[in-house]
This record gives C-alpha cells, structure tokens and sequence, in this order.
C-alpha cells in the first residue's frame, strides 16, 4: 500500500492477523472499549495503557477489544533499541541514491484509521516517547524529521499501549503518564476463567493435564508468584508432547507434568505442584 502526503510518498505496513479471543474479565474489556469511546463530536478517544506482569493477556486483549469493533490491527513491539523513526517514517535506501519512505505500524493505523497497539510501551526510552506526544493529546498527529512531512490522525485511529509490571522496564515521564489514560490493570484469572484460558488455547488438552496445570496455577498466584497462564499453556504443551514421544515406557500424566513443570519454571516452581 502506498500513500503520498506533502508530495512524499509513503510505504505503508500491513496489518497483523491472530487467532485471539479474550475469556473471562469482561470488565476489562468493557473499560478499554469505553475508552475508545466517543461520546460528543468535540470528544476525542483515550488512549489506555493496559498494566500487568508477563503474560496476563495484554495484548490478547487489546486485539480482541480491537476486534470487536471491526477495525485493522497493527502490533508494534517497543524495545530499548526503539527510535523515533522507528515509531515513525524509516528512511530505506532503494537503489542508487533514492529512498524509500516506511511508515510504522503505529503511523499506518494513524492513516487507515486503524487500532495501533504499542506493546511493552515501557521498555522504551522518553526520547522515542517524546516523539508521540502530540499524537497523545488533541493535537492527534507525528512529525517524520527524516521524510520532512506532519502526519494526522484519521478520526477512527485508536491506540493502546500495554506495559509489563518487571523491573526490566522504564519509569514514564509524567507528561506521557498523563497522556495515555485510563490505567486498566490486567490481574490473574481466577480459577474458572484460567481453566477456560487453557482450554482455549489448547483445544487438543486432556481435561486431567488443564486441571492440574490449573490447580498449579492458583496455589502460585495464591503465593503471589510471577507465573502465568502463558507458563501454564507451555507446561501442558510439553507435558502432552512428552507423553507423545514415541519410546519403549510412555510417561504418567503427573510425571510429565512434573517434568514439564521442572523443565519450564525450575525446581523452584515444584513446591506448588498438586499434592492429589
């Protein structure tokens, strides 16, 4: 897809595609949907950052609430290395003296009136946040120093920022923390809804492996442990794949469990192994 603005042309991104859907917290969704929400022609949506550890659902969550509304999705990940171009336009050198112009996802859903979720928004530096600041408040558009041309939101465009709770993440300047508001918290599931979780995502799963790995699951987070269902979902994969492995002695369901569960977490995480 191309695009010219100011005479320069743009190259834009493709929208991503996943098989997601959200079980369980449907308050959740119904403050990221609400924050979107424009409720007068002289209101102007949110923009939500979705807080939780590693793993909750973050993002599933925000493509599912983008679904929802039938809109692309564009997936920006954020990391430390994160330019300002990289947010923005990037220059590509195409031929002989000639560049070609990219506009990021984030810039691409700006321009089709998308849904933009920028994720793990805070392993980036306040340099790369400072070049979004005006797309954060009511002014709604970036500036490309490299391609030279301002960029304007479509009235349609959303964003969502998720961001880990880990020490391995930046502090916000308080003139972004105030710009991308509400905070919604994305805790853990409780028992029901991480039962439904993994048996969403593995359809396949025999129902003894989803409950033990559930059971797990619970008495961790009861210790508030910094497991997740994404570490469960891969503790049932395994398990399953051992069990599978064509050898001379096919392992018990709770020894491969407990193999999984070693091998995935650590001999830390077997104090919370099911006693029954």
């Amino acid at each position: 897809m191309l695009v010219e603005i100011e005479g320069v042309p743009l190259h834009l991104a493709h929208p991503d595609e996943l098989n997601a859907r959200w079980v369980g917290q449907e308050e959740a969704m119904r403050q990221l949907l609400a924050a979107w929400l424009v409720v007068d022609p002289q209101d102007l949506p949110m923009n939500p950052r979705l807080i939780g550890k590693p793993g909750v659902g973050k993002t599933t969550l925000a493509y599912a609430a983008a679904q929802r509304l039938g809109r692309e999705i564009y997936i920006m990940q954020a990391t430390v290395d994160t330019r300002p171009e990289d947010l923005i336009v990037t220059p590509v050198i195409e031929g002989e003296r000639k560049l070609r112009y990219v506009a990021s996802p984030l810039v691409t859903a700006m321009l089709r009136g998308g849904i933009a979720i920028l994720d793990e928004g805070n392993r980036m530096s306040e340099k790369s946040w400072a070049s979004l600041a005006p797309l954060l408040d009511n002014r709604r558009y970036v500036e490309s120093i490299v391609a030279g041309i301002k960029i304007k939101a479509h009235p349609n465009f959303r964003m969502v920022a998720t961001m880990n709770d880990d020490a391995s993440t930046f502090d916000l300047p308080e003139y972004i923390q105030s710009r991308l508001q509400p905070q919604i918290l994305i805790d853990f599931p409780d028992r029901e809804e991480e039962m439904q979780i993994l048996s969403e995502n593995l359809p396949f799963g025999e129902e003894e492996v989803l409950r033990y790995v559930t059971d797990f699951l619970q008495q961790a987070h009861a210790n508030e442990e910094r497991y997740t269902v994404r570490d469960g979902i891969n503790i049932a994969r395994f398990a399953m794949k051992l069990r599978s492995v064509e050898q001379d002695r096919v392992p018990g369901v709770r020894e491969a469990l407990h193999t999984s569960i070693l091998q995935t977490l650590g001999g830390e995480a077997l104090r919370y192994v099911p006693r029954v």
